[in-house]
Parts: C-alpha cells; structure tokens; sequence
C-alpha cells in the first residue's frame, strides 16, 4: 500500500504552555482533499498552523512525503513542499498583483499564466497594487500565490469568510478544480459545511481538540445527521 501523502501522529500541539490539540492522528493519501469542520475555538487553525510551524508542538510526528517534518523551520517546510493561504492573506500589498505571482514563484505546473485562466479577474487587475484590491481579490491572490509555489499540500484557512456571494462562487470553482479535478491534495477549513463538502474528498469534524467525527464529503452530504450533531448545522 502506497504511503499517504501526509500522515500526522499522535500531534498534541498548542500555543505556549496552553495545549489545543490533544493526540491527533490522520492522513491525506495522494490527489484527495480534506475538508476541516469545527465549531470556533475547536482547533482547525491551529492545526494547519501546526503544519506549518508556527505552533509549539508538544508531542507527535508530520510527515510529508515519507519525509519527518516536524522539527523544520516555517520557510523549511515550505520548501519541503506546503502551500499556506492564512486568514490574514498574508499578501504583499506594495507589489502588483503579477509581482505578487512572480515573487514566490517556483518550476512546475502552476504558473502566472495559469492563475490568471483560474481567476480571470487578477488578470484584469495584474498591474494593480495590493492595496487597489477588493478583499475577494485579494483571496484570489492569495489563493494564486500558494499555487506558483507548485506545493504537495494546499492549506486554505477559511477562504470564503467574509466574501460576497460571487467571489464565494468563484473561490469554490476554483478549489474544485485544484483539489479535485486536478488532484492537488488540500486541507479547506471552513465554518459551514455546506459549501466545502462539494469541492472535497474527506471530513474530519473537531471537538474539544480532537477528533470527534471522520467521513468522506459524500457521505456527509447524503446524511448530514453527524454535522448537526456536532456542529449544531445540518450540511444544507
């Protein structure tokens, strides 16, 4: 049996001292995608934070690849191959949106051109500055920047919050294809469920920082009955 793409052991993490995810443990097989559910304050960012580095991890093992990564620096692990859209953004606001791109850019796939067939609009918009952006735009960029980074692992922290319906729209044809036409294997963190269980393979469900529930999107969608249970939401 193939390796999974990602495997996460026994992961008790947190901030400081304070401790939010307790002994945590799944995988991501190769081309599927993951969607992350939870209450507030269950853990889901602080799970993709741990997989990026910039939590205290108390116990338990990352590995990417077949590679240990959980000892590595933030800019290590990027190298080492994960894509990182925050909440924040994280965009640089002084450049244009084609600076943005060509910035982070590395060989593969993904290139400036192909951004710009994915999110039509950030072609229109390439000479603009960050700052000239809406908040949608600057989501698309974001969302862009991570993908010239050609990683092995896609991390969308909550991409649609806040976002008027047609960037929403836009956002999830996006995802869709990325994650699931093309096989680029991702973890979406999302507040409601019925929006990401479309677009991905997976569900695990948080609570009380660990995990309470774990199904595929379909089956959750087909029978929202868990969601409500533990999330207090039906899926649609």
């Amino acid at each position: 049996m193939a390796e999974p793409l990602l495997e996460v052991k026994g992961l008790t993490c947190g901030y400081g001292e304070a401790v939010v995810l307790s002994d945590l443990s799944f995988a991501l097989a190769e081309g599927r995608s993951l969607a992350l559910l939870g209450r507030n304050g269950t853990g889901k960012t602080t799970l993709l934070d741990t997989l990026v580095g910039v939590t205290r991890r108390h116990a338990g093992s990352i590995r990417l690849g077949g590679r240990e990564i959980h000892a590595l620096a933030v800019h290590e692990r990027a190298g080492a191959g994960i894509g990182w859209v925050p909440q924040e953004r994280n965009i640089f606001k002084s450049l244009t949106v084609a600076e943005n791109l060509t910035a982070v850019a590395r060989p593969g796939a993904w290139t400036e051109a192909r951004v710009y067939e994915l999110f039509p609009r950030l072609e229109e918009r390439k000479r603009n500055l960050g700052t000239q952006l809406s908040g949608g735009e600057q989501q698309m960029l974001a969302f862009g920047r991570a993908l010239v980074l050609n990683p092995k692992l896609l991390l969308l922290d909550e991409p649609l919050e806040g976002l008027a319906p047609i960037i929403v729209e836009e956002l999830l044809r996006a995802i869709r294809r990325v994650a699931r036409d093309e096989g680029l294997p991702s973890i979406v963190v999302e507040q409601h469920p019925h929006m990401v269980l479309g677009v991905t393979d997976d569900a695990i469900v948080l609570d009380r920082g660990t995990i309470a529930y774990r199904a595929t999107s379909e089956a959750l969608l087909a029978d929202p009955s868990p969601l409500d249970a533990w999330l207090g939401v039906a899926a649609h």
